[in-house]
């Protein structure tokens, strides 16, 4: 089969690679298409794992394996996520799904940027889930994504009702202001330097503005009051920082992307003490967020047609990659055509 490797930052390569074998309690899933998520271009993240098969927003058939019977049986489509907890741990009992020294290990063997892929049995266990008739091959590729902005709603203590404001009007942005929309926010904001993404965020949104119209009180208070919660998508201290100047006091501040490991970043303690701000953090998500994210695309919240810019074959992923730096590029799906 062909696999997409990183070899490094910006490298790919694709190689051939043998089909893997599924053991006991494993199935084999030919993979008909996966998206590029912006973690697989943080270049300081590629580096530390490099070379891998990228990609883990898979979705294909059930080919075979020890568990292909029931709801799984050959033929069956599929979104298969590439981490899942054990389900019995402290970390798992506490709800803690990413915790779990299992759901570290990762369950999908080479990669969702592959033709065919091993699933582990703790995935098999509890998050490959077969995809309805309304939901297409690309919609699929949107399950992992919507799953992790559905946990960090959750994380961030969204209720309806609430003001959200978004930093950072990519993809990722995107889904989570269209979630917050439909979840019932009684006003749902956005900020960012780059108009298409400003234009697009108005489908939703009741205010898209750029970070210097924040910086110059025009973000949420202009439209009411500050924000309960903000969304920072960038990792970056002058997202956090917009973001600080966009919530109330005794708001939440939640930071969806990591910053590099070992890179600090001062904030105004002082500040966020007085105001009583709480920072919080959301890192992917688990089973029950995967299927509140399939519920939600086959209700029409979120799908492709709205958020996939491109779509190309496996034999042009380097170039699908590149892509995805493009600034007027929102998302990048691949699909696993020829053998």
């Amino acid at each position: 089969m062909w696999a997409a490797v990183l070899h490094g930052p910006g490298d790919v390569r694709l190689e051939r690679r043998p089909v893997p074998e599924p053991g006991p309690g494993e199935l084999l899933v030919r993979i008909s298409a996966c998206g590029i998520c912006g973690s697989d271009l943080m270049d300081w993240y590629v580096a530390a794992k490099a070379p891998f098969v990228f990609g883990h927003e898979p979705v294909g058939t059930v080919a075979g394996g020890d568990a292909a019977a029931g709801a799984l049986a050959p033929g069956t489509r599929v979104f298969v996520h590439h981490h899942a907890p054990c389900g019995r741990c402290a970390a798992c009992r506490r709800g803690d799904d990413v915790h779990c020294s299992l759901w570290r290990q990762q369950a999908l063997d080479p990669g969702g940027m592959a033709q065919y892929a091993r699933v582990l049995p703790q995935a098999v266990r509890s998050d490959v889930l077969p995809l309805p008739d309304d939901v297409d091959d690309l919609d699929g590729t949107l399950i992992e994504p919507t799953a992790c902005a559905v946990k960090a709603l959750r994380r961030g203590g969204f209720a309806a009702g609430q003001r959200v404001f978004i930093i950072g009007l990519g993809f990722m942005g995107q889904v989570l202001g269209r979630l917050a929309r439909h979840l019932g926010a009684a006003w749902v904001g956005g900020s960012d330097p780059i108009e298409g993404r400003r234009r697009l965020a108005l489908a939703w949104a009741d205010a898209a503005v750029t970070p210097e119209e924040v910086a110059a009180g025009l973000g949420p208070a202009a439209a009411g009051e500050p924000a309960d919660l903000v969304i920072v998508t960038p990792p970056s201290e002058p997202a956090l920082r917009q973001g600080f100047a966009a919530v109330r006091d005794g708001g939440r501040v939640l930071l969806y992307s990591p910053t590099p490991r070992g890179q600090d970043v001062p904030l105004p303690l002082g500040d966020l003490f007085f105001r009583e701000v709480d920072l919080l953090f959301s890192y992917s998500a688990g089973p029950q967020d995967t299927r509140a994210a399939l519920d939600l695309i086959s209700a029409g919240v979120v799908r492709a047609r709205d958020l996939v810019s491109r779509v190309l074959p496996l034999e042009r992923v380097a170039e699908a990659y590149r892509m995805v730096k493009d600034p007027d590029v929102l998302k990048v799906v691949v699909t696993m055509n020829g053998e």
